[in-house]
């Protein structure tokens, strides 16, 4: 591969002997020129012989990496998008070519083919493609995804868009006597959705067909016709089967801890709406974003007050991340100089003046190496390290808290430099990971393990739960304090030294949430999470949610992404999105407290949260 320095040579040669002006910018320079640089002749190789050159040597991870910087997907110049050469698209059914039909959503195929009149001699040869397509068609209506384009790239689906296109496809296929096993059906989708994805796992049911589904939506249990809870804890304190029998006889079991999150006299249920009515009433801040039009918004105006717990809900494809995650946040980010992020447009935003800073909290993994865990994640590892240089032993040897650390040499294990494990790059194949024969997976040198506080090394005090470490560590503090934050989110089953790879997103997201406690000022700093109940039991939304409030009582502010409606029932402010997805989406149906959802009968969320509620809804 040429050298920049080559690169430039060469360029410089061809601009003198070319009468190019190197100094002037490249949209003032005559187009001759410009083509000239571009497509390269004889003399020169131009940048796209340059590109075409760098493309025979992707093999290469240094220029994959230099080639991404440079590339954007952009329509092809020839086909417009469609893909196929301009005589395919002289075959018509119905006035359309293929690629018109691949830009039509779902929900428009389907009302276009059902519409579609076939004379006898077409119904002789087409016929039956016709009533699979009609078929198939319907399945991916009824499970929700009729907003979406036949052309859609799979990269751009959600999970649990994916996911409901695979349940479409296996009752096309019309299978019976087939185990089914789904991991969290429900995540990310409303609750309208929710009663479209039970009843298709009816239909599968209907059809002779066993389903396992692991899942912590109402719902989805309460339609179930056997549940095998398991626990008691998360993580070592888990792993028994605490109930295995019919859904009828799991609402009274003793020992369940999920069936008293589901009664109607559920902890959960049993909040004041009324207090967040009139703490709305009260709200002396607020950010206002107008004008909103990415993607599907409507140019809709919304309001988001600060200083309270904002939940932004809709259907699925409504528009929720496009005015949260790609409106909102970097509009506030560009603002207060965070990060420069290219945003959907808008047409203006007030209350900016009011925030000091913007945190989005997404469920990406925590720390950049494998080193990375909760107590490095948290900072608590240098106080740690302190204590165990403080001892009489780790003096006498010399030791500081250098010694006890993973990321530098001294007293980690020089082989697998603090990992516990060796990687074994088997090329072509997946890694191999062996634990590491120099230290046993303890990650240290023997002679740093033989230094112990109150009888136990670094690495057994890194083996250590939360819990357990809060009353090892019940004279330290600034050690304990900042793991009581950890139990608050319900994460007091993690260990200490747990490797952040094996973290799940909501474990990680939580862990971020816990330390803005530490050592944070919450006060004016707004925090953006994106669907945080993913994947969490009952009792840890009801956690989650204490914990949020606090941010908010901190004097901080909280805008969710969310469709629980647990979340939805405690939350101050409420944006309603709809009314339905995709071009159907992108209108702001209702914005208020949850007791004004409730009354507007446009909106669905509002209607599902009266049904959720039952009597527990205060008079509206």
């Amino acid at each position: 591969m040429p050298s920049a320095a080559y690169d430039r040579k060469q360029l410089t040669s061809y601009c003198k002997k070319m009468k190019i002006d190197t100094k002037t910018p490249w949209n003032r320079l005559p187009q001759h020129q410009r083509e000239k640089l571009w497509n390269g002749d004889e003399g020169f190789y131009g940048v796209v012989g340059l590109f075409e050159y760098l493309e025979t040597k992707k093999y290469k991870m240094h220029v994959r990496v230099f080639l991404s910087r440079y590339k954007s997907p952009q329509p092809c110049g020839v086909c417009q998008g469609g893909r196929l050469k301009p005589e395919t698209r002289l075959f018509l059914v119905g006035g359309k070519s293929i690629s018109d039909l691949s830009t039509m959503t779902v929900g428009q195929l389907f009302r276009f083919i059902k519409g579609l009149k076939l004379t006898r001699s077409q119904d002789e040869i087409a016929g039956e493609v016709f009533r699979q397509l009609r078929s198939r068609l319907g399945f991916l209506v009824d499970v929700g995804v009729e907003y979406l384009t036949l052309d859609r790239a799979t990269r751009t689906l959600s999970g649990g868009e994916y996911q409901r296109l695979n349940l479409a496809k296996q009752l096309g296929m019309g299978l019976s006597q087939t185990l089914y096993v789904l991991d969290e059906p429900t995540v990310g989708l409303h609750p309208r959705d929710n009663d479209r994805l039970i009843g298709i796992l009816k239909q599968l049911n209907n059809l002779g067909n066993t389903l396992v589904v692991v899942e912590h939506d109402h719902d989805v249990i309460a339609g179930s016709n056997n549940i095998i809870e398991m626990g008691a804890g998360s993580g070592h304190l888990g792993g028994q089967v605490i109930y295995s029998g019919p859904t009828k006889d799991f609402y009274t079991a003793k020992d369940s801890i999920t069936a008293p999150y589901l009664r109607d006299d559920s902890p959960l249920k049993k909040a004041d709406m009324r207090l967040r009515q009139t703490m709305l009433e009260e709200h002396r801040y607020a950010i206002e974003i107008k004008g909103c039009r990415g993607n599907n918004l409507k140019n809709i105006d919304v309001k988001f007050p600060l200083n309270r717990l904002v939940t932004v809900t809709g259907v699925s494809g409504s528009g929720k991340s496009t005015l949260v995650s790609q409106t909102l946040y970097p509009a506030i980010a560009q603002h207060l100089k965070v990060e420069y992020l290219l945003g959907q447009p808008y047409r203006d935003i007030k209350g900016l003046e009011h925030i000091m800073g913007v945190l989005f909290i997404d469920q990406s993994p925590i720390g950049k190496t494998a080193r990375s865990n909760p107590v490095t994640y948290l900072k608590i590892f240098d106080s740690i390290r302190s204590v165990m240089a403080t001892l009489p032993e780790a003096r006498l040897r010399g030791y500081t808290p250098g010694t006890f650390s993973l990321n530098v040499d001294g007293g980690r294990c020089p082989v697998c430099k603090g990992l516990g494990v060796e990687v074994i790059d088997m090329m072509f194949m997946d890694d191999v990971t062996l634990v590491c024969d120099a230290c046993d997976g303890k990650k240290y040198r023997r002679e740093i393990l033989e230094v112990k506080y109150k009888d136990k090394n670094i690495t057994e005090i890194l083996n250590m739960t939360v819990d357990e470490a809060m009353e090892f560590f019940v004279a330290h503090p600034n050690i304990r304090k900042p793991l009581s934050f950890l139990r608050e989110v319900g994460l007091g089953y993690i260990k200490l030294g747990q490797s952040a790879n094996t973290l799940s997103g909501g474990e990680s997201q939580r862990l971020k949430v816990a330390r803005e406690f530490v050592g944070t000022q919450q006060k004016q700093t707004l925090y953006i999470l994106d669907e945080p109940t993913t994947g969490l039991h009952f009792r840890e939304i009801s956690l989650l949610m204490k914990v949020l409030h606090r941010l908010v009582e901190a004097g901080g502010s909280v805008i969710l992404i969310e469709h629980n409606q647990d979340v939805i029932r405690s939350s101050d402010w409420i944006i309603d999105l709809g009314p339905d997805a995709g071009a159907s989406g992108g209108e702001l149906l209702a914005q208020g407290s949850p007791i004004d959802i409730m009354k507007n009968a446009k909106s669905l969320t509002g209607q599902y949260l009266k049904r959720y509620l039952g009597d527990k809804v205060p008079s509206l």
